[in-house]
């Protein structure tokens, strides 16, 4: 049935407005009856409609391709901002997501002069030890943290947090500030700053951080630049049709 859907579909050519359904029976051979009923469905579910006594491709089918198209049109938004923070910075800068207790990592853009860092693509940390993690978590909800905090603060880098108290008290002023720093939570010689992409203002959807090795760089004068970035992007986002927010995972 779905081949036969297909060559429905695939009869129908970039100049043609409507298909009456003879003609869709020429161009795929199947016979006139089974075209019928096939199109029938196909205009019940929306994926075709009526145009007189021929049918065109629905608004079903497009609405489709649009939620299709928004991983690549969302790469295509956060690789655009993320090169320009790190022309601007001259340092590696990163995408993530929250993923339970952890980050993953999307997107990473290491800069050339910047010395190479333990991140990589789909590499996985404790949200609690790193900054675009806290950022995360700052703006996720107090059950979230609950679980971070349930599951324990492992120690990753010399200045890690593992005291619930501290990590929450952090939290609420990340909130405060939309920056989070992390000096060594990671791990030693490891520092960054970070900021939520948030869905209209509510629940954020992945994070924006630049890392660099420690004293390479003022990472409060980076503050300001990735929380404009991150911003926008939550902005962008925002405009697209369809978008929910999980669509950033798919980024990887």
């Amino acid at each position: 049935m779905i081949a036969r859907v297909s060559l429905v579909f695939g009869a129908f050519r970039p100049e043609d407005e409507a298909l009456g359904v003879r003609e869709i029976s020429r161009r795929t051979g199947l016979a006139a009856s089974t075209v019928s009923r096939i199109v029938r469905e196909l205009v019940e579910h929306k994926f075709l409609e009526q145009a007189g006594s021929e049918v065109r491709i629905g608004l079903r089918f497009f609405e489709l391709g649009e939620q299709a198209a928004t991983p690549h049109e969302l790469r295509r938004l956060a690789l655009a901002s993320m090169s320009d923070l790190r022309g601007a910075t001259r340092q590696t800068v990163h995408l993530a997501v929250l993923d339970g207790t952890e980050v993953v990592y999307v997107i990473k853009l290491r800069s050339r002069t910047a010395p190479p860092l333990g991140s990589r693509v789909g590499g996985r940390l404790p949200a609690h030890a790193t900054g675009v993690g806290k950022a995360l978590l700052a703006f996720a909800g107090t059950a979230v943290v609950d679980r971070v905090i349930a599951e324990g603060l492992t120690r990753l880098g010399p200045g890690t947090i593992t005291s619930p108290a501290r990590l929450r008290e952090e939290l609420a002023a990340i909130r405060e500030s939309g920056i989070a720093y992390e000096t060594e939570e990671s791990g030693p010689g490891v520092e960054c700053v970070a900021a939520p992409i948030r869905h209209r203002g509510g629940t954020p959807i992945a994070g924006l951080s630049i890392s660099t090795r420690a004293g390479d760089s003022d990472v409060a004068a980076l503050g300001p630049a990735v929380r404009t970035a991150a911003i926008a992007l939550g902005r962008q986002a925002a405009r697209m049709p369809g978008f929910g927010g999980a669509e950033w995972a798919g980024l990887r």
